[in-house]
């Protein structure tokens, strides 16, 4: 199985560690993996933002660096699901398409491709999940609480393989955070009351760390703890998965 690691842009500038934690993950669990030098963003903050038109270099650069890989593997939801409904390169769809089939986000690559059911993790901490809406609503990585179907997390599934952590209950479980990329930026008043109500929400059932899928979504809430000084971390759910000490 040839397996491709896709870098997300905001992890490989401002979150490396992420990135790392990933690699090494996917390599504990027996993937040996390729990181494409050549690869660089995917488009979606010019899709997102109506400039889908001037994406279409990323397109043929996302295709050139993934085409011949059985599984593209990406710590992000959001950026998955881009490439998942979006890619498409001119004069090479059946690459395109090969490759819009076959990338998975981290915890659905773990669950759904490799079928793990257990981890040699070990995080001694208290820690509140928050399912990013792009994975959830998008990937479908876990249930919407609006709708009457039997509840389940693919990522939750995987921290309860951790050794010493406690999940809190959050009162919001699948609460939009308010980062949604662009939109932080056109309304940041929205988006900062969004993310001071999700880190609230934490921050009341005790958490230590808040954790995700994706980074986006960490960073914005990363900036609100520290405005409040808060001894509340960030991390990715790759960093958890990877840790045996901490």
């Amino acid at each position: 199985m040839k397996v491709a690691l896709f870098v997300p842009c905001y992890v490989d500038q401002f979150y490396p560690q992420v990135g790392i934690a990933t690699l090494q993950l996917l390599e504990k669990l027996g993937v040996t993996v390729s990181v494409p030098e050549n690869q660089t963003c995917c488009g979606q903050p010019m899709a997102n933002s109506g400039f889908a038109y001037l994406s279409h270099g990323c397109d043929e650069n996302f295709v050139d660096s993934f085409a011949n890989f059985d599984y593209v593997v990406c710590p992000s939801g959001s950026c998955t699901l881009h490439i998942k409904d979006h890619l498409r390169a001119e004069g090479r769809e059946d690459e395109s398409s090969q490759i819009r089939g076959h990338i998975k986000e981290l915890t659905e690559f773990i669950t759904d491709v490799l079928q793990v059911k257990e981890l040699n993790a070990k995080f001694p901490h208290k820690v509140g999940l928050h399912q990013s809406c792009h994975g959830q609503r998008g990937l479908g990585l876990s249930q919407m609480s609006e709708v009457v179907a039997p509840p389940f997390s693919k990522p939750e599934q995987l921290l309860r393989m951790v050794e010493g952590i406690q999940l809190i209950e959050l009162d919001r479980r699948d609460e939009c955070c308010g980062f949604g990329g662009t939109f932080c930026v056109t309304e940041e008043a929205v988006s900062v009351k969004m993310g001071i109500d999700r880190v609230a929400d934490h921050i009341k059932h005790g958490a230590e760390y808040i954790t995700a899928g994706d980074m986006s979504c960490l960073m914005h809430l990363e900036g609100i703890l520290r405005r409040q000084k808060s001894k509340t971390q960030v991390i990715h759910i790759a960093q958890i998965l990877n840790a045996t000490t901490r």
